[in-house]
């Protein structure tokens, strides 16, 4: 095992109607004045807004809100929520919703608490983060984690270019989770939040040369108790335990615990954000869209690794070669199963012609300077036979 440092001082309030708390969270946080950050209007309609500013009512706390963060969440928009922050001298940033309204959030405190300074400079790591704002985060979405990890995505619209922040300033200060809210979540929605957190957990996992049994353990329950869990909530999205289930693991996955002591790979992930970049589709889906093709294009570089992820999540048999094929050809049934594309035609973009596979590999791997992967280095020759493979 490797060294490692670990701490998520985010606090977590867990169960049913913990919104009712989040005034008190607020407070005890040296929140004084909170823009609340949100997406569509279902949060309004779902009375849960107007839960949460009770709450913020009945501790003195004043407000004001700043909704319409979309999918894939917009640098452009985030700089309107951080001139608006200035403009209202808030000290917290509440984020309502899925992964999308909580990296908004987490956005909009950098610029707040760095006036003056361009976000995507923050972002791209040209200027230092030194400070931040608090953030606090109310989740509806049980998927990126975003609530109690230290990342957070935004894409450039005007360069096409999505980029992810990693950073302890970006983990939040509470998170309340209360799976309830999740009940009238679209299947389709419930099964790009199953493909995040398996991604999540998946990426940490295939590192060649473990030995690393804990944090194995971890990952695998988790991946099994996902995969479980998944199948009731696609089935009946208003199952408590299944949600809850979900929601918990959802935050696991991406706060490094599944990951401890070894090295992080998210090769999957820039494929999939250059996917997402260009064509504006679901985050989930453009990560199972690409999985099967990387797995398939990797393994034999560590056949025993993949063999081992078979006999420890899906319970598979056999020689090793044998086990790790069916380990991979399992994955891609399953996230066939919960509605979730195993192809780019599978993604609603249609086949993608040999110029936009060039380019989307060109943009993975940030013009061929960088490597991806860490079972086997791919430029952006291997990333492009990637894009064809999956290209169906």
């Amino acid at each position: 095992m490797q060294n490692f440092t670990f701490c998520v001082p985010t606090e977590i309030v867990f169960g049913k109607d913990t919104e009712l708390s989040c005034g008190r969270e607020v407070k005890k946080h040296g929140g004084t004045k909170v823009l609340i950050v949100y997406g569509g209007g279902s949060a309004r309609r779902s009375g849960l807004l107007e839960r949460i500013e009770k709450s913020l009512e009945e501790e003195g706390i004043s407000y004001t809100e700043f909704g319409g963060v979309k999918p894939n969440p917009r640098l452009a928009f985030a700089e309107k929520g951080v001139q608006k922050g200035i403009r209202e001298n808030v000290d917290f940033i509440l984020g309502v919703g899925g992964g999308s309204a909580i990296d908004t959030a987490k956005a909009i405190a950098h610029g707040v608490a760095n006036p003056g300074i361009p976000l995507w400079d923050i972002w791209t790591k040209k200027v230092p983060l030194k400070r931040t704002t608090r953030v606090g985060a109310v989740l509806t979405i049980p998927a990126a984690g975003s609530e109690t990890s230290d990342s957070a995505v935004l894409t450039n619209e005007a360069i096409g270019k999505k980029s992810g922040l990693g950073t302890e300033w970006n983990r939040p200060a509470f998170a309340i989770m209360n799976p309830e809210l999740t009940f009238t979540l679209p299947k389709y929605q419930i099964g790009c939040g199953i493909a995040d957190i398996m991604m999540h957990t998946l990426e940490r996992y295939f590192i060649p040369n473990q030995n690393n049994r804990m944090t194995d353990e971890i990952a695998e329950g988790l991946l099994r108790t996902v995969i479980d869990s998944g199948r009731t909530a696609i089935q009946n999205p208003s199952d408590y335990d299944a949600m809850s289930e979900l929601m918990w693991c959802g935050s696991l996955s991406h706060n490094n615990l599944t990951g401890l002591g070894r090295a992080k790979d998210f090769s999957v992930h820039k494929l999939g954000h250059a996917l997402s970049a260009r064509f504006d589709c679901a985050h989930g889906a453009t990560l199972t869209a690409v999985w099967g093709a990387w797995a398939r294009y990797v393994w034999e570089q560590d056949p025993g690794r993949f063999a081992h992820y078979a006999r420890q999540v899906w319970g598979i048999d056999g020689e090793e070669k044998e086990a790790a094929v069916q380990g991979i050809e399992k994955t891609t049934e399953y996230f066939e199963s919960i509605g979730m594309p195993i192809s780019l035609d599978g993604l609603g973009i249609g086949v993608q012609d040999e110029e936009t596979l060039k380019e989307l590999a060109m943009e993975a791997t940030m013009n061929d300077t960088i490597r991806l992967s860490v079972i086997r280095p791919l430029d952006a020759g291997d990333v492009l036979e990637i894009f064809r493979k999956a290209n169906g």
